[in-house]
């Protein structure tokens, strides 16, 4: 029961990253005001802390689960996971240190900063779109070594 309970938990938090994600992509565009900034700023805090949640029950999962710690560290496709949710990760940090700025000096950004700030989420969007692919081979053991 643990393991169903860890996987669906794990699936729901990978869902719903993806749509703050998507909100938070489809909210930073050209014209924003100061309170798209305030709306935007929460979006990106759930942004966080879901990763965050995602990361601390996804190694449950690989730790505690039925299929243990030997499998998952012992598969390609795992660390492939891992190292693009870590570069996503890495990805965020841009945009997340300008929605601070910006709520920070209290006036809408300008045109070019938010394009900028697109530019990181839909890179993130992109790379988020091939964890599926390396969950679905990892789970079915291709990438074992």
């Amino acid at each position: 029961m643990l393991d169903l309970t860890l996987a669906i938990t794990h699936h729901l938090l990978i869902f719903g990253l993806f749509g703050v994600l998507f909100a938070e992509l489809i909210s930073v565009r050209a014209g924003m005001t100061v309170e798209a900034v305030t709306r935007i700023s929460r979006i990106d805090l759930w942004y966080g802390v879901l990763a965050g949640l995602i990361i601390a029950v996804g190694f449950s999962r690989a730790v505690f689960a039925a299929k243990g710690w030997a499998y998952y560290s012992h598969n390609a496709y795992f660390w492939a996971k891992i190292a693009t949710f870590l570069v996503i990760g890495l990805l965020s940090i841009p945009p997340t240190l300008a929605i601070i700025g910006w709520r920070r000096t209290g006036a809408a950004p300008a045109d070019d900063q938010i394009a900028r700030v697109r530019r990181f989420l839909w890179t993130e969007t992109a790379l988020f779109a091939v964890l599926p692919a390396f969950a679905a081979a990892m789970a079915r053991g291709y990438g074992a070594f």
